[in-house]
Order: C-alpha cells, then structure tokens, then sequence
C-alpha cells in the first residue's frame, strides 16, 4: 500500500515546521546559550513533522503568523520520550 501524504501540513492553523541542520542547531544553541535537552520538546512522531524525517536529538524551528508580532520564532527539541 502506497503512502498517502499528509493532508495536516496544508491546514490554515498549523504553522511551518522546519527541521534546522546540524550548522543552524549550533547556531541557535549558542545565541541563547542553552543546551538542547533545556529546549521545549517535540515528539518525533507528530502529525506536524512526518514529512520532516525528524530524529531525537534534531531541533524544530516552528514559524507561527501573528496579527500584531507579525512572525514569531518557536524552536523544539525533538524526543521520543
């Protein structure tokens, strides 16, 4: 049976999901001075990253519109548990 794709990632709600490489992770780690385990997390298995190929140890960056902020910047740590 063929997989079908996703029909999540085209909902109006769901923000963009972006699987950041190892380069940007570093990046993002340094500028906040924090390690990865302090990050939120996010299930390797949501809807919302499928199509991602996300692994633990992989960081999000989650891009949400707003009405007033006009964008804002979310990051997630990816976790099996």
């Amino acid at each position: 049976m063929a997989k079908q794709k996703s029909v999540i990632k085209e909902h109006i709600l769901l923000p963009e999901h972006v699987k950041l490489t190892d380069k940007e992770k570093e990046a993002v780690l340094k500028h906040y001075g924090i390690a990865q385990r302090q990050l939120p997390k996010i299930f390797k298995n949501d809807a919302a990253i499928a199509e991602l190929d996300a692994k633990p140890g992989d960081i999000i960056k989650i891009i949400r519109n707003s009405p007033t902020a006009g964008q804002t910047i979310f990051y997630r740590g990816v976790t099996d548990v």
